[in-house]
């Protein structure tokens, strides 16, 4: 058995064991609430932009150590249905571990949603035979959303630049010959890009991005750039999907005085802030363990209305005192990284996922950097950590990414 097959089967093992202990440190008040609702039904669904389908408010990613069949059969049984995956999570054992439970339950197929992606990085047309090789890795005849991965500037060429990707008659094209053929129903990108806002913006004008998966603040100050882009999306008809969202807080305490009355944990009222924003269709979250998909579901099934003012001040205190491993896309961090070639954003994730995913192939993405994005000298990472809502130590960051990376 490989190694990665054994920490799966390890972390899952000891997910299933905490499962009671999870259930006893859920606060009463919200056990009391599920108490009313029927686990064996779907969680609450949204509709997926003007054209998709209804999906449910929570998807589970792909890049867990813990993600096998049986833990999407969990998944399945507490109520989601939609799991997210790509081509490179655990090396292509993620897309393997969805298609192998399709196969155990192919009556199941037609009520979950499932997305893949893939990294056509040279240019649109790429994704016509990248395709074929997601459903051949996943032994399937189609998914539900094909995305390209990680929309940057590190895709397209002189001819085609990544901003014009999302309005470009080429991508457009490409689109419309991969749902044509019946191998994908929709299309789109997912973004956590320094261009985020630009990339949204260019998705609005072009009219044809079916569904974006976004970099998402739960903190986030209406009216701000993100705020305005993802206003031009949501008009635009684009389901959108938020992601991220809970790095901030990976350290965070379990409750907050403010937090009492309402029965939630911190981790569940960060999820019910980003579904306060009416247009995040569903948010994506690397569940890691059985206790956290107790939790996370059960914040779906609760959900009623938006958090009060008192609980997302709450969530604000808390990410001021916490040392939190990685900004979920503060507007100061996203003013800063305009102003840098120093790519501090993409390397605090980079070191997220290594310190708290056990990620190895962080070393790769460092690396796949240009060396002025690597190049912190000259930087004020003072003034940048001290600007940022989430107080993230940038200094320290790029410490750990040479010791860990370099």
């Amino acid at each position: 058995m490989k190694k990665n097959q054994n920490t799966s089967r390890r972390n899952f093992l000891k997910s299933s064991v905490a499962l009671p202990a999870a259930v006893a440190a859920i606060p009463a008040t919200a056990v009391a609430a599920e108490a009313k609702v029927d686990r064996s039904t779907p969680l609450p669904m949204r509709k997926l932009g003007k054209n998709g389908p209804m999906v449910t408010m929570l998807n589970i990613g792909g890049m867990m150590s813990a993600h096998n069949a049986q833990y999407l059969d969990l998944a399945w049984n507490m109520g989601i249905r939609y799991f997210d995956t790509a081509d490179c999570y655990i090396k292509g054992q993620s897309e393997r571990n969805v298609g192998e439970w399709v196969r155990k339950y192919p009556e199941r197929r037609k009520d979950v949603f499932i997305v893949t992606k893939d990294h056509p990085t040279k240019n649109p047309e790429q994704l016509l035979t990248m395709i074929d090789e997601r459903l051949e890795n996943m032994g399937m005849d189609y998914v539900d959303l094909f995305f390209i991965h990680g929309m940057s500037p590190k895709y397209g060429d002189e001819s085609l630049d990544s901003l014009e990707w999302p309005k470009s008659d080429r991508l457009k094209k490409v689109f419309e010959q991969l749902k044509a053929s019946g191998k994908v129903k929709y299309c789109g990108f997912s973004c956590h890009d320094k261009l985020l806002t630009q990339y949204l913006h260019a998705a609005a004008e072009g009219g044809f991005i079916d569904m974006i998966m976004l970099k998402y603040n739960p903190l986030m100050e209406p009216g701000d750039d993100l705020d305005k882009a993802i206003d031009a999306c949501h008009k635009a008809g684009i389901g959108l999907i938020a992601m991220k969202e809970m790095r901030a807080y990976k350290k965070a305490p379990r409750t907050h005085p403010s937090l009492e009355g309402t029965g939630l944990t911190t981790h569940q009222t960060v999820l019910q802030a980003v579904w306060s924003d009416k247009r995040i269709a569903s948010i994506c979250s690397a569940i890691e363990n059985v206790q956290q998909m107790e939790e996370n579901t059960m914040a779906a099934r609760v959900y009623n209305d938006p958090i009060s003012p008192e609980a997302r001040g709450a969530l604000t205190e808390i990410a001021a005192m916490t040392t939190a491993p990685m900004c979920p896309g503060c507007s100061k961090c996203n003013d800063w990284a305009k102003k840098t070639q120093y790519a501090f954003q993409d390397i605090s994730r980079y070191v997220n996922y290594y310190e708290e995913d056990g990620n190895f192939e962080a070393r790769e993405y460092f690396h796949g950097l240009d060396a002025a994005e690597r190049n912190f000298a000259g930087v004020d990472l003072a003034q940048i950590s001290h600007d940022c809502q989430f107080n993230i130590d940038y200094a320290e960051i790029a410490r750990r990414a040479e010791k860990y990376f370099a």
